[in-house]
């Protein structure tokens, strides 16, 4: 299943979201800095060491570009 045929309710891991294998042409410091001041969508926390983000924030992000 790819990306698009996703639901937007289904969660994804940071390495689903950033590429090479996501949509979002971005590195891991600068997702999470941008996480931090706001820029990207919140994450939710599903574990202490697991988290993840809803499809539907990360389209909205796109749709955006913000990134």
């Amino acid at each position: 299943m790819t990306f698009d045929d996703l639901p937007d309710d289904a969660l994804l891991r940071e390495k689903q979201i950033l590429q090479p294998n996501g949509p979002l042409p971005v590195s891991r410091s600068t997702w999470w800095a941008g996480v931090s001041s706001g820029r990207f969508p919140q994450p939710i926390k599903l574990g202490p060491r697991t988290t993840a983000w809803r499809v539907g924030d990360i389209r909205s992000l796109l749709r955006e570009g913000t990134h």
